[in-house]
């Protein structure tokens, strides 16, 4: 079965150029603001998007989008409500493929399978949960292939050749590399490193390698972009969100373009790559 994610890489694979992923955590600042700044990532450049689940003990999130999934849950965001962001966002954009990321407590509260049914007919297309090892892969994984979303899976600087193949045996859409050791926002990512990580993973797989973590900037994100298929982008993005706030952590007027106007000159790096290949 063929997803969003399949055909928007088949895409871009013709247009010969990487991807461009944005992260932001829904219901960041509140609700409603947050489907205006997700309706308008499309426009500004984003070729996939991935909106976090808010939870309140995100283990592998630094600080920034820590404070995010806070912000969401202050303003009411239940993981509901996050399925309910992504159909108002399928309203008026039916082909941006969209990627729920975050941890499996939540869903497994809200229960597995109504969670699989009610995210499919939502408009979902994959998920992305950091939490779960291929070794767990009978409680979410193998499920939600069966409903027809895409299980992207985290590989990492320690994923040596011998896990590599248990980290991609039911792995779809893309794989994503975690540039860095550590959690997200740390450090910056290396991009000589990281193109010998890409190559080393499509060792093993033909998935498109998108590589996340530590990319901050238009050259920055050129530079990753050149050596993998994707460039994934959330702490910048979501330090440009909280920087447009008012002192009570408030959307102003400025917050949308804020996000979008960041996320245009990011693309524009990603952009950039494929022109440099030429």
């Amino acid at each position: 079965m063929t997803t969003r994610i399949d055909t928007r890489f088949a895409e871009l694979r013709r247009e010969g150029r990487s991807a461009f992923i944005t992260f932001l955590m829904a219901g960041d600042p509140d609700p409603a603001t947050s489907l205006d700044i997700i309706e308008a990532l499309p426009k500004a450049g984003a070729d996939i998007i991935e909106i976090g689940m808010p939870f309140t003990d995100p283990m592998a999130d630094g600080p920034a989008i820590q404070a995010a999934g806070l912000r969401a849950l202050k303003a009411g965001m239940t993981l509901k409500k996050t399925l309910d962001l992504v159909r108002g966002f399928r309203k008026g954009d039916a082909t941006t493929p969209l990627v729920l990321m975050g941890y499996y407590n939540p869903i497994y509260i809200y229960g597995v399978d109504r969670f699989l049914a009610d995210a499919k007919s939502a408009g979902v297309d994959g998920l992305i949960i950091v939490d779960l090892p291929p070794e767990e892969d009978s409680e979410l994984c193998l499920p939600a292939m069966q409903a027809g979303l895409n299980f992207i899976r985290l590989a990492t600087p320690t994923t040596d050749d011998k896990r590599l193949p248990a980290v991609l045996a039911n792995t779809s859409g893309f794989v994503y590399y975690v540039s860095i050791t550590g959690i997200t926002g740390a450090a910056s990512a290396d991009t000589a490193v990281v193109g010998e990580a890409v190559a080393r993973i499509k060792r093993h797989t033909g998935l498109p390698v998108c590589v996340g973590f530590g990319i901050r900037t238009p050259e920055a994100a050129r530079g990753i972009a050149e050596n993998a298929d994707g460039a994934v982008v959330g702490t910048a993005l979501v330090d440009a969100l909280r920087g447009s706030l008012d002192s009570d952590g408030r959307a102003t007027a400025g917050t949308v373009a804020a996000v979008a106007d960041l996320v245009a000159s990011l693309a524009q790096g990603v952009r950039g790559a494929s022109q440099a290949a030429e």
